[in-house]
């Protein structure tokens, strides 16, 4: 054949090249976060597209990954002013300063506190996975027209759109509705299930290309038909073995919270004891400052009461002289009338001079009588202080706790889609068993994603204020438009639309 390339195979002959089991690859660690930082990295280098809102909730994500729970202690302002979190478009888009992005991030950083990092990051995967751009290789082609479209292949399916559009597609093939692919030179070929509808063809520039949307083609059907049979023996083991572990570690997180929380309250108990502690040694020191100004006080008292006490005596004995020398001097009176007047006179002045010491005498005695008053008022002070001080001493007091401490299928150029791939034997046990399976993971999913859009919207209605309308791409345009007719022009949706009885010839 010269310049083409014209082979079919069946479906049939290509499974009977494989095996009839298959190996289920265990993802590690390592090889986790390597394809998390590659999605991560499409994501901030906008191969991706990611909405603003979507943006700021997988950054929450990646910072509790890579920091754990959010400490306020640890976590300060500024914090995450190294990181690369948001792509540019949407840092451009709005009049918020790196300070108001970490804001808003914190906010949702610090819901996510108590997951692990396997965890956030599977959350942070199971965000990314539903942008419309996620998981589709694109490639250009030309319709028989000759327009220019781009062909988009992922694990639902094919998807036709316009170059300009890479976020919703104009038609979609999924996979369980597509009998055969070929390709004979650059011509590639997509035969309907449906006999009723016509085959869609289309060139692309290189017959490698072809090639690689064949193999493309293969890997990703053969995914499709395996999430669609019923587990193995040895997948349902491992995913006993998963289950186990997740609730083994999710114990163990119930565990070292409950130790943390028991941790923290001895030690809020401890530095409460030894706030106590303190508090009490205050009030000794103050005690015993107020008990020695109360013996001061009371011994300046008592050396004034005795220095009064000395000067009432000796008032009281000058007194005592200067009666007797009254009785004295009457008794001595002189029998001349100028020394009787003389005399008079004398005594009249000693009889002054008596009363006013015996004034000073009453008055200094007064004085005494009332400096013994304080004096017993600062001892009975002195007394209360001690007995208070007592008191203190011997409160009982509490010891601190210690704190508790895949490889390519091979090159094949064409398959069908029909045959032994669309005829499975299941029992009626398993089937039921597949169906609640799938249900209660579906009403899970549904949940989380109910609760994931309202904090999105929520988001999204706090920033629209701030958005520039005049930085907007094509694609914010794109997504916003269909944001406002309420997602109906997704790749998903696109898939899920029922096509009517009498399907017309597809024609792009």
């Amino acid at each position: 054949m010269a310049g083409a390339i014209a082979s079919r195979m069946s479906f049939s002959s290509l499974k009977r090249k494989q095996p009839k089991t298959f190996t289920v690859r265990i993802v590690t660690m390592d090889a986790e976060m390597e394809f998390n930082c590659e999605v991560k990295k499409q994501i901030l280098d906008e191969k991706i597209y990611c909405p603003p809102e979507a943006s700021v909730l997988l950054a929450s994500y990646a910072v509790q990954a890579k920091y754990g729970d959010y400490d306020p202690s640890v976590h300060k302002r500024g914090f995450l002013a190294q990181e690369e979190l948001l792509p540019k478009r949407v840092i451009n888009l709005y009049q918020m300063t790196p300070e108001m992005w970490e804001e808003r991030i914190t906010a949702w950083y610090a819901e996510h506190r108590g997951r692990a990092r396997d965890e956030a990051e599977m959350e942070y995967l199971k965000i990314a996975q539903d942008l419309e751009m996620y998981g589709v290789n694109y490639f250009a082609i030309r319709n028989k027209k000759g327009t220019e479209l781009l062909l988009g292949v992922d694990a639902l399916g094919l998807h036709i759109y316009d170059p300009e559009n890479r976020l919703t597609p104009k038609i979609s093939f999924p996979w369980n509705e597509i009998r055969n692919i070929s390709y004979s030179d650059k011509e590639f070929t997509i035969k309907p299930l449906d006999k009723k509808i016509d085959v869609f063809k289309f060139n692309s520039s290189k017959l490698r290309v072809n090639k690689l949307i064949l193999q493309l083609c293969i890997g990703n059907h053969d995914l499709f038909m395996r999430r669609r049979k019923a587990d193995s023996l040895e997948v349902q083991q491992m995913k006993a073995q998963a289950r186990e572990e997740k609730a083994r570690k999710q114990m163990e997180r119930q565990r070292l919270a409950r130790e943390k929380q028991m941790r923290e309250e001895a030690e809020r108990t401890r530095d409460e004891l030894e706030r106590r502690l303190l508090q009490m040694k205050e009030e000794a020191t103050m005690a015993n400052e107020a008990l020695m100004r109360s013996e001061e006080t009371a011994d300046l008292l008592a050396e004034k009461a005795q220095i009064t006490e000395e000067e009432a005596k000796l008032l009281a004995q000058k007194a005592a002289e200067a009666e007797q020398e009254m009785q004295r001097i009457k008794a001595t009176a002189i029998r001349t009338e100028e020394e009787k007047r003389l005399m008079e006179q004398k005594v009249l002045e000693a009889e002054v001079l008596a009363l006013k010491m015996a004034e000073e005498s009453e008055r200094r005695a007064k004085e005494a009588d009332q400096l013994k008053q304080d004096l017993q008022e600062a001892r009975e002070a002195e007394r209360r202080a001690k007995q208070k001080l007592l008191e203190i001493t011997t409160k009982p007091t509490y010891p601190p706790m210690n704190p508790i401490p895949a490889p390519l299928p091979p090159d094949t150029p064409s398959f069908n889609l029909i045959g032994d791939s669309l005829s499975f034997d299941f029992k009626d046990t398993d089937m039921k068993r597949l169906s609640m399976e799938i249900e209660k993971e579906k009403v899970e999913y549904m949940e989380k994603s109910k609760h994931l859009q309202e904090q999105l919207n929520e988001l999204k209605t706090e920033i629209e204020a701030l958005k520039l309308k005049e930085r907007e791409t094509a694609l914010d345009i794109l997504h916003n438009e269909n944001s406002d007719r309420g997602g109906t022009s997704s790749k998903h949706n696109t898939i899920k639309k029922p096509q009517a009885q009498g399907r017309r010839p597809i024609c792009i």
